[in-house]
């Protein structure tokens, strides 16, 4: 007879961002079971103290915080502009992005009355702008925005319901450039990140058909789709494009190599990682 985790070790290795609960391990007894638990469990607790001390003597600002900071360097650096926009968004909005109420995103948003919700992404409000952009400025018109989004997400290690979006969008970009361009800028943001080792992988989207995904292994940490775009007609644009969106939470975790991502975005229970009730 064998004895894996129990739930209530497995819950809590979870929480401190153990690789041992994914390991799966069988014990030949409970007391060997209980005793590497509360082994690993102390290691844990230590390495979060540490790394707490971290924060507060030397870094200063969580990782999230940072890799923000260095994507705005990196992306004003290369001409983009930072806009901010609204998060309360008008169902019109969604509605112009296929989402409506037979969609499979309509039930993931939240929804604040029968005409607004939180944003579930930023992409409509940068089509919005965008259409006045192009027609004021020169192209190619290059912008982005960092900010919240939100989503009635499963409750999985790599899900939130609040997560910060990096979503960036080049406008005029040679039709013959778009997939040079694409990979151009995702290892722009990556290198910002401090990130190695990733590839581009084609996919489908829900709402933007095609994509070009950004993996590390099997996670996904962003999203790149190009035009002219059967949504674009909708918001009055006709140009080409090229756009890339990338879930911070999800960078900031792999960077510091983490297994959990509630533990490195906007949270009470945590703090850069680390589990407070250590």
């Amino acid at each position: 007879m064998s004895f894996p985790w129990t739930d209530v070790q497995k819950k809590r290795l979870s929480e401190l961002n153990s690789a041992a609960v994914y390991a799966e391990p069988y014990f030949s007894t409970e007391k060997v079971r209980d005793e590497a638990f509360k082994k690993e469990e102390v290691c844990l607790v230590k390495a979060g103290k540490q790394k707490l001390n971290t924060l507060r003597t030397e870094k200063k600002r969580p990782t999230l915080c940072e890799i923000e900071s260095q994507l705005v360097s990196a992306l004003t650096a290369q001409s983009f502009v930072q806009v901010t926009t609204p998060v309360i968004m008008a169902k019109s909005m969604l509605a112009k992005m296929t989402i409506d109420d037979q969609h499979a995103l309509f039930s993931q948003v939240f929804w604040l009355d029968e005409k607004r919700c939180l944003r579930p992404m930023l992409a409509p409000n940068l089509y919005y702008i965008s259409k006045d952009l192009v027609r004021l400025w020169e192209k190619p018109v290059r912008i982005f925005e960092i900010g919240s989004c939100f989503r009635k997400e499963s409750q999985g290690n790599n899900h939130l319901n609040e997560f910060t979006m990096l979503n960036l969008v080049e406008w005029g970009t040679p039709e013959e450039q778009r997939h040079e361009r694409i990979g151009e800028l995702a290892d722009i943001v990556m290198q910002a990140a401090g990130i190695s080792g990733y590839r581009l992988e084609l996919t489908s989207s829900v709402v933007y058909g095609d994509t070009i995904d950004v993996m590390q292994g099997d996670l996904e940490l962003g999203s790149a789709a190009m035009g002219p775009h059967f949504l674009d007609g909708k918001w009055g644009m006709s140009c080409t494009w090229v756009g890339i969106g990338f879930g911070l939470e999800r960078l900031a975790m792999v960077k510091d190599g983490g297994r959990n991502v509630r533990s490195v975005g906007k949270s009470l229970s945590y703090l850069d990682g680390v589990r407070l009730n250590i």
